[in-house]
């Protein structure tokens, strides 16, 4: 017996069971749409299906405890799809996660266990034309849970930014026109700007910790962020609270990791590994909260490109743009993760964003999306951060300031909300 008289048995299967629950109200699968795998003293499913015969060779051959097959809900499906057949046999998303996580995505014509387990020792995830995602644990479900969010997360942005890209080249053929055109009328709807959050200042570290835990679990729940993308920090003096690394928004009770502010050793391994941009924010604009997520369209945005195709710095300017440009009326820079998402030129926090920047509604940076609120902390409804740009991409409307190019190929946020 194990957990508090709970048998191993049964905590597997609860394991399985939530994955399943996380996948379905992500809208990333239908109901009985995931077969998950988990292998203990014995092995166990979250249902019966022919494919499990399949899936018990492909963890013998890679050695995992646990894996999962997922057939995308719309309109991750006719994505999926569209791009598997177009692809090559291997597609290849550009978004900053991707290329830290997944690099690329393999695609099979055939669901064959010797052909997925030869191309899971290579990726971490596998695509099987018509079928669906193959990805794996090593210790857990929830690992694959994340890849296969995360296959989803890349792909999606890689349809819309391609086409983004081509139509504004002419380049758009009727199919894919027509293939956009159902897609889009699949696309779940903003989340509605309603319902206030905890109010701040907090002046204890257990207001602190549920007013994070709450917004957390919204951003999941309003779908602004997949996987377990985006973390979230609010300063009590002297204290940075911030969630745990790789930890999921909607799970943070028992994740977040205290770190003193001005400390001069390394913060924690468990914190997050945007510690030093939250840390610079706070320092630079003095304000309390910071809300990191990935929305699709916000991410599509930061990658739309005006230049032309011979821009020199066409493959690296997700980290090295030196132009200024907008979406709408948003500033978008460049960046790397950590304290490099802010380093340009001098390692000051979006140090090549106008200072009035940080009293407005957002800055975007290429694959993230941070969001600030006042000392005050958290009011109103934090949805509110990923709405312009949401609103901007699902309603194809290309106004706004923009000046020079981020690269059609990368994508990441940064959001600063006044």
């Amino acid at each position: 017996m194990a957990g508090g008289g709970r048998s191993r048995c049964s905590i597997m299967e609860e394991s399985l069971q939530k994955y399943e629950e996380k996948l379905v109200r992500a809208g990333l699968v239908e109901p009985g749409g995931v077969l998950i795998g988990l292998r203990g003293d014995e092995l166990s499913w979250n249902r019966e299906d022919a494919a499990r015969g399949v899936l018990e060779k492909v963890m013998s051959g890679i050695g995992k405890r646990s894996i999962l097959f997922a057939a995308p809900a719309e309109p991750y499906r006719s994505i999926i799809d569209y791009l598997a057949e177009t692809s090559g046999g291997v597609i290849y998303p550009r978004d900053f996660e991707t290329r830290i996580f997944l690099q690329d995505l393999p695609v099979l014509a055939v669901f064959d266990d010797r052909a997925v387990a030869a191309a899971l020792k290579r990726r971490r995830a596998v695509i099987v034309a018509g079928r669906g995602i193959v990805t794996f644990g090593k210790s857990g479900p929830e690992r694959a849970f994340v890849m296969c969010s995360s296959v989803c997360f890349a792909c999606f942005v890689k349809f819309f930014s391609d086409a983004l890209y081509d139509a504004r080249r002419n380049r758009l053929d009727s199919r894919r026109r027509e293939l956009l055109r159902r897609v889009i009328d699949r696309i779940d709807p903003l989340p509605a700007a309603t319902g206030a959050l905890m109010r701040g200042p907090f002046e204890t570290v257990d207001l602190a910790w549920a007013a994070m835990a709450e917004a957390g679990r919204r951003m999941v729940a309003d779908r602004l962020v997949d996987s377990n993308f985006g973390n979230i920090s609010y300063l009590a003096d002297p204290v940075l609270y911030i969630s745990r690394k790789g930890g999921a928004l909607d799970e943070l009770s028992s994740g977040i990791v205290a770190v003193p502010l001005e400390s001069l050793s390394e913060p924690p391994e468990t914190a997050s590994t945007e510690f030093p941009a939250h840390r610079e924010i706070v320092r630079a604009t003095g304000r309390r909260a910071v809300l990191h997520g990935h929305p699709k369209f916000a991410v599509i945005l930061s990658m739309d490109c005006e230049k032309k195709e011979d821009c020199e710095g066409r493959d690296s300017c997700h980290s090295r743009c030196p132009e200024r440009r907008f979406a709408g009326d948003v500033p978008v820079v460049a960046g790397g993760a950590g304290l490099q998402a802010f380093a340009t030129p001098c390692r000051r926090p979006c140090a090549t964003i106008p200072a009035s920047s940080f009293t407005g509604t957002a800055c975007l940076q290429p694959e993230r999306m941070i969001s600030t609120r006042p000392m005050s902390g958290w009011s109103g409804s934090k949805a509110t951060a990923a709405g312009p740009a949401l609103s901007v991409s699902h309603e194809g409307s290309g106004k706004g300031r923009k000046s020079g190019s981020s690269s059609p190929t990368h994508g990441r946020i940064e959001t600063l909300t006044g």
